[in-house]
């Protein structure tokens, strides 16, 4: 017969109730997350410019198919909920010349300037090198990234629900 496993949790007393691998779950994002931010702040120093993660995401988010964009947008996209830390990072982006800002009638647009598309391309170069080749060679397979990411975006889905529900009580 095979050992039991055992769930691996960072709040036991969070664990013991309907559902007990939720707990699991998050303690595994919260691993994630912290290796996801810490890897953009590397990944940007390695390509040259120190940024706080929120900045290098926001600078991938405007490079995105290279049209400009707007605050609205990027917020929505990113699920930022607090755009003043948005409206923040993109000031520190624009000082640093990687984007730059345009009005359009009455709406604001920000685009990557030629500096941030360069500092884009280095970041991509180096995610190839030390993230992406590696994780192709050794696994999880496309199919299962996908699946993991389907799934991540549905359990966003909920955690924002039950936040909207807890705003209420």
């Amino acid at each position: 017969m095979g050992e039991q496993r055992r769930a691996i949790v960072s709040s036991a007393h969070l664990a013991d109730g309907a559902a007990p691998a939720l707990s699991e779950l998050e303690f595994s994002l919260t691993l994630a997350a912290t290796a996801y931010q810490r890897w953009l702040g590397r990944c940007a120093q390695a390509a040259g410019m120190s940024l706080s993660p929120l900045e290098v995401l926001i600078l991938h988010s405007v490079r995105h198919r290279d049209r400009a964009k707007r605050l609205g947008d990027i917020a929505l996209v990113l699920d930022i909920e607090d755009t003043h830390l948005a409206t923040y990072a993109l000031r520190k982006l624009e000082k640093s010349g990687l984007v730059a800002t345009r009005r359009e009638g009455k709406e604001k647009l920000i685009e990557a300037t030629a500096a941030g598309r360069e500092f884009c391309d280095a970041y991509r170069i180096i995610r190839e090198r030390l993230l992406a080749t590696p994780l192709a060679a050794d696994g999880p397979a496309e199919t299962a990234l996908s699946e993991a990411a389907d799934l991540l975006r549905r359990i966003s889905g909920q955690y924002n629900q039950a936040a909207r529900a807890a705003a209420t009580l």
